[in-house]
């Protein structure tokens, strides 16, 4: 199968001493490519480091909501200057988390704004962190989808942006395709007792993508361990079981799918 880990941070300490070994399980299980979300301004340029490192990473720049309080005028003008950087293909991870006290609302707010900001300005897709606050990230990207409707148009359609680790209501994701964003499951998929299952049933495949929020989340049997890309063809096989279709189908959609969001190149 030909995969693609849509967000996985391979700049974390977990890989410090093993990330060729962790590159290569991955290479093994068909993950050649993987889109690197940056949090703050050294790990958005760490993202960059690696891509230039190695042919299949993608990287991406932003700041993270946990951040929001914690970052001055010249770091935020320093990920600004990053969007225009080679390799760089979305602008995240960005979004609104009201789960942790971490930063305050209108501080989360105000630069989740500017992100969008700088994502239509210089036409990528965002990657979006959503944690108790999945309505308010729907509205804010609603109304700036709304406000620039050349956004993201490429290939016969809209490709905004993606909600990583979804874990909304189908009629949440809905909307989310309606305004031309995707929706991304990772390990959440093969945990037995989590809603994500059915949502999955739901939706099925056409504005879906695959993660593992490496080293986070990490899919039964591996559950408690450090995760890692390779990891992401366990998530394509229980979905490929949720929904009755081979994993090839899902594999296949998947990657396609995050080949138009991140303007990957095609693999025939």
């Amino acid at each position: 199968m030909d995969l693609i880990d849509s967000h996985a941070h391979l700049f974390y300490e977990d890989y410090a001493n093993d990330l060729l070994e962790v590159l290569t399980r991955a290479h093994e299980q068909g993950v050649d490519r993987i889109v690197v979300p940056g949090t703050r301004a050294d790990t958005s340029q760490r993202a960059i480091e690696l891509a230039a490192q190695f042919p299949g990473i993608f990287a991406a720049i932003g700041i993270h909501p946990h951040e929001a309080s914690k970052v001055d005028k010249q770091e935020i003008e320093v990920v600004r200057r990053l969007a225009e950087r080679e390799g760089v293909v979305a602008v995240g991870e960005i979004g609104l988390d009201y789960f942790y006290d971490f930063a305050p609302k209108d501080a989360q707010v105000e630069i989740f704004q500017r992100q969008l900001d700088w994502a239509s300005e210089s036409n990528l897709p965002v990657i979006v962190h959503t944690r108790d606050s999945m309505d308010d990230s729907i509205r804010m990207v609603e109304h700036h989808a709304r406000s620039h409707s050349s956004w993201g148009e490429h290939h016969g359609g809209h490709h905004r942006g993606v909600f990583h680790c979804f874990t909304g209501s189908a009629e949440q994701a809905q909307r989310l395709f309606d305004c031309g964003f995707y929706v991304s499951f990772p390990g959440i998929v093969t945990f037995k007792k989590h809603a994500s299952p059915g949502i999955v049933r739901a939706l099925g495949l056409d504005r879906v993508l695959i993660e593992t929020d490496s080293p986070y989340l990490t899919p039964v049997p591996y559950r408690g361990k450090r995760n890692e890309p390779a990891h992401v063809a366990l998530i394509a096989n229980a979905i490929a079981g949720l929904l009755g279709v081979p994993a090839a189908q899902v594999a296949e959609t998947t990657t396609r799918n995050a080949e138009l969001l991140f303007r990957i190149p095609f693999r025939t």
